[in-house]
């Protein structure tokens, strides 16, 4: 931290606000973040996990959108291919569906031709023999065909925020997470500082700043009430629902998208982390933000559809290893179906409130970074500087430099099984040989902490030293992604709490304290 003011103080840590961070930080601005929980801890952590144009917003006319995410997916192939890979996905088309063989190959072809300078395969028709002979555990009563076309899947969202962070802080940013801002100052009309606290500490601090960006997501509208009071709201949120199973009968080899006969919706199951993700739901919402909850009638539809679908997968909720939800930070919009409100972002000037106060409302993960320079473009009109232009478009994220060298620091350690190896590699990519560096330095570091040889002793204290996890949910769920595993990591997590202990020199009561909040928090995500 810094006494000396910033330039621009972002609140919100998930990929809009790490993007933001990023994109200001390299152009040479004084950015501070300031986050209420842990880095990607609310929306971007709960989506489906896919780097997409959307094909869906075709339906709705929305092709700058579409056009514009499917831009985003190869810049982000190119920034970050150890976090994104291509992915292909089949669309079953059945005789009794809303969407027709002809109307999805109409789609399939403005996707294809959205896609102009794509290094992803072109679609292609199956006929039903086709598609029953790759996909043979597949409903085949009334099914006329499928299509068949490719998308990129990320299957670790909060390592793309936390390496976006990482970027930032590189480039001079300061990263507060667990702090809570309780009031933003306005003097002569104009942003002037903001007050916050830090939640583990209960340390108060005030931070001078020009701008203020409110990429709080959600809590948007709970952001701008600690400016003013009785603004109107500007969010109005769908949840989104998913569940996560493990290899079933029958169960496909590509990923999935398929129409809900309840409602028509479509919804993905789709092959993710060694087991299988299924969802989303999409309902209005306007609940407590902080238990938010897939729902026993969510777990149901889901589940129904995926049986009908996959008659052999028989799945019940006994089968469901951990469900999660959350809320799309959507603009407000009373009437309407909720798939028809639009999935652009928006960037909005507060003046009513405060000159140097933007709000961003909506927003994808494939299209964060985009999101980010049109707000930095703005951001130096706001504060009357000329800023460089953006370098986010063709600078590597911190993992996408030295892969080969981490592979083979790791391949020579000879303690990582071949599983593990490549594990690491897609939660580091290259920044493993910074983790290898790490360990070497503490041989009780290199050792690793399951049987099956996949996870070392040393990423618990890179974790802490080098990632910004202030907690050992911050480390099991966000850092080593051990919390998106089949049994949540726990066999682990008393070696993982000691070691995190002697690390920071926590005591027996810390320690306890840390470990129970840790299973509670892994207890939240069970039906």
């Amino acid at each position: 931290m810094s006494d000396q003011p910033y330039d621009v103080a972002v609140i919100g840590a998930g990929i809009n606000g790490a993007g933001i961070a990023r994109d200001a930080a390299l152009r040479g601005l004084r950015v501070v973040v300031l986050e209420q929980n842990d880095l990607c801890s609310g929306t971007s952590a709960v989506s489906s996990r896919l780097i997409h144009g959307g094909l869906r917003y075709l339906e709705y006319g929305e092709l700058p959108l579409v056009f514009e995410s499917l831009r985003e997916r190869i810049t982000l192939r190119e920034i970050a291919p150890h976090l994104v890979r291509p992915l292909r996905i089949t669309i079953p088309i059945y005789k009794s569906a809303r969407r027709g063989k002809l109307l999805i190959r109409l789609g399939m072809i403005a996707y294809d031709l959205l896609s102009a300078g794509k290094t992803l395969p072109a679609h292609d028709m199956l006929g039903r023999d086709e598609v029953l002979s790759a996909e043979p555990g597949l409903a085949n009563d009334g099914l006329v065909g499928a299509a068949r076309y490719f998308d990129a899947q990320i299957t670790f969202a909060e390592r793309l925020v936390l390496e976006n962070l990482l970027a930032a802080r590189s480039a001079g940013a300061a990263i507060l997470t667990y702090n809570s801002v309780t009031r933003i100052n306005i003097e002569n009309g104009r942003v002037a500082s903001l007050d916050c606290t830090d939640t583990l500490t209960q340390q108060a601090r005030r931070i001078e700043a020009s701008v203020v960006i409110n990429a709080g997501g959600p809590w948007v509208d709970s952001v701008l009430s600690t400016a003013a009071e009785g603004t109107p709201q500007l969010v109005g949120g769908t949840k989104g629902s998913h569940i996560v199973v493990g290899k079933f009968a029958a169960a496909p080899n590509d990923a999935f998208y398929v129409e809900a006969a309840a409602d028509g919706r479509p919804f993905f199951i789709i092959p993710w982390n060694d087991q299988y993700l299924i969802g989303t739901t999409d309902i209005r919402y306007d609940g407590d933000l902080a238990e938010i909850r897939a729902s026993r009638d969510e777990v149901d539809y889901l589940l129904a559809e995926t049986n009908r679908v996959f008659p052999a997968a028989q799945l019940s909720a006994d089968d469901i290893h951990f469900a999660y939800a959350g809320v799309r930070p959507l603009p407000k919009r009373d009437k309407g179906p909720e798939s028809s409100i639009t999935r652009r972002h928006i960037i909005l000037k507060n003046r009513k409130i405060a000159r140097g106060l933007i709000s961003i409302i909506g927003g994808k993960l494939t299209t964060y970074r985009n999101l980010a320079e049109q707000t930095v473009d703005r951001l130096g009109k706001t504060i009357g500087r000329k800023l460089p232009a953006c370098r986010t478009r063709d600078t590597l994220l911190p993992g996408a430099y030295r892969i080969k060298e981490a592979r083979t620091a790791l391949e020579s350690a000879g303690i990582l099984s071949p599983a593990g190896v490549e594990r690491i590699l897609c939660i580091y990519g290259g920044r493993a040989a910074a983790l290898m560096e790490h360990a070497s330095s503490n041989p009780d570091l290199m050792r690793c902490i399951d049987k099956e040889a996949t996870v070392l002793a040393a990423e618990v204290v890179f974790a802490m030293r080098e990632e910004m996890a202030r907690t050992l949910i911050d480390v099991v769920y966000r850092r080593l992604m051990l919390g998106l595993s089949a049994d949540q990591g726990r066999a682990m997590y008393e070696d993982i709490a000691t070691t995190a202990a002697a690390a920071c020199n926590w005591d027996g009561t810390r320690r306890s304290a840390e470990l129970a909040a840790l299973k509670v928090y892994s207890d939240s995500f069970q039906i």
